[in-house]
Order: C-alpha cells, then sequence, then structure tokens
C-alpha cells in the first residue's frame, strides 16, 4: 500500500496525512470498539450525487512478485513499488501487494492484511511510519484527479457504508479545493472494527461507489 512537496494531490490523498500526524497512520485499516452501531454519524447527507458504479480496472495484476509491472512504467507505479518494497523489507508487511497496474494499491488484499490482529497499525506507512518518505513520494507522484468528483464519489460511499450499518462512517470534507476523506471519526484512537462482519459486508456492498484509487482513502 502510498503518501513531500506540497501540493493539492498530497493534501488529497486524502487523510493519510492526518492519521500520520495521529501517530498511527496505517492505510486503510484498523481495530477499534467492536460494531459501529451505537453513536451516528454526524450525516451530512445534503446532495449527495448519485455516483455510478466505477468501472472495473482493466489490466493484469503482475505474477512475479517486486519485478512485474506493464512496459513503460510511469513515475507513479515506480513510487507505489518502491513503496511496496519498503513496506516488506521495513515495514513489518512482507505480503504487502503489489499495486495495480494502474499505479494505486490492491486494498482488499492490504485490508485483509490489516484486519488482522494487531497488524492495523502499521498498515500504512509500516511500523513507526518507517516507509513515510515512500509514501509521500508516492502522493507527490499521483496523477492529477478532479477534486469534486473524488468528493462526490467519496461522498456516496460514506453514505453508502451508514447505509449499511456502519453508523460512525463521516462523510469526507472540501477543503482548499481538495477532498478530504471520510471514515473514521478519529483515526488516532479508532473507533470502527475494520475486522468485523458487518465492516466488511459494508465495504464489499459499497466499494463500486469510490472512484479508481480511492480505495483505501476512507
Amino acid at each position: 500500500m502510498s503518501f513531500l512537496r506540497t501540493n493539492p494531490r498530497a493534501t488529497a490523498r486524502l487523510r493519510v496525512a492526518t492519521l500520520v500526524a495521529v501517530p498511527v497512520l496505517a492505510l486503510c485499516v484498523a481495530c477499534g470498539g467492536g460494531d459501529d452501531s451505537a453513536g451516528g454519524a454526524k450525516k451530512n447527507d445534503e446532495a449527495i450525487a448519485d455516483v455510478p458504479d466505477a468501472p472495473a480496472a482493466s489490466g493484469t495484476k503482475g505474477e512475479s512478485g517486486p519485478s512485474a509491472g506493464p512496459a513503460g512504467k510511469s513515475a507513479f507505479y515506480d513510487a507505489q513499488m518502491k513503496f511496496v518494497q519498503c513496506m516488506r523489507a521495513k515495514g513489518g508487511y512482507k505480503e504487502y501487494p503489489d499495486p495495480e497496474l494502474s499505479g494505486y494499491l490492491d486494498w482488499t488484499k492490504i485490508n485483509e492484511i490489516g484486519s488482522q490482529s494487531g497488524r492495523n497499525a502499521g498498515i500504512k506507512a509500516g511500523k513507526n511510519n518507517v516507509c513515510l518518505p515512500e509514501l509521500q513520494a508516492v502522493m507527490a507522484a499521483e496523477p492529477e484527479r478532479d477534486q469534486q468528483k473524488s468528493y462526490e464519489s467519496m461522498l456516496a460511499h460514506a453514505k453508502c457504508m451508514r447505509d449499511h450499518g456502519v453508523s460512525r462512517f463521516t462523510n469526507p470534507t472540501m477543503s482548499g479545493g481538495n477532498a478530504i476523506p471520510g471514515g473514521d471519526p478519529n483515526p488516532g484512537s479508532p473507533s470502527i472494527d475494520l475486522g468485523s462482519p458487518s465492516y466488511k459486508q459494508a465495504r464489499e456492498a459499497c466499494k463500486s461507489k469510490l472512484l479508481d484509487g480511492l480505495d483505501g482513502m476512507q
């Protein structure tokens, strides 16, 4: 799994910096207090755009480990691969998966790793944020996004998560023209149990709401 050069994309790569700043950054995954039925998330469900299901990413994943990748790899893919290699060698996650051919991380697999007992704390930047420099390089190299579309996608996803029982899942926000992800209301001390069956079911039901590359951001 990706975070410097100050740049709109870095702010957008959304909450990862926030998670790191709250010492526990680790991307897409957290352990905490059981089911999410208590306390409703602040529902700012105004004008949620009807975001269509995101098309499945095309292409076949590399099968030969760290060296695998598309011909003429982009700077973004290269940076992401260096981050993955750091996570395997120093971050404490030897099974961290290769990025997709698009350069984005495979959050389905990463979330599975992070849902294992005691393995969520370093899932986004490695133990003690050892891979933060590589993550920041990824954020700097990420292709520029349409921030309004990213916001609408994450807003639809957040509403879907709450509709499927993850009541504490918060909405994204816009700040300085950049989309900032929602999710756990307190990333530094997670209150959403990413390993619970209810969370996994909601995640599966709502994953199509997120545009390519946004999965794992909230």
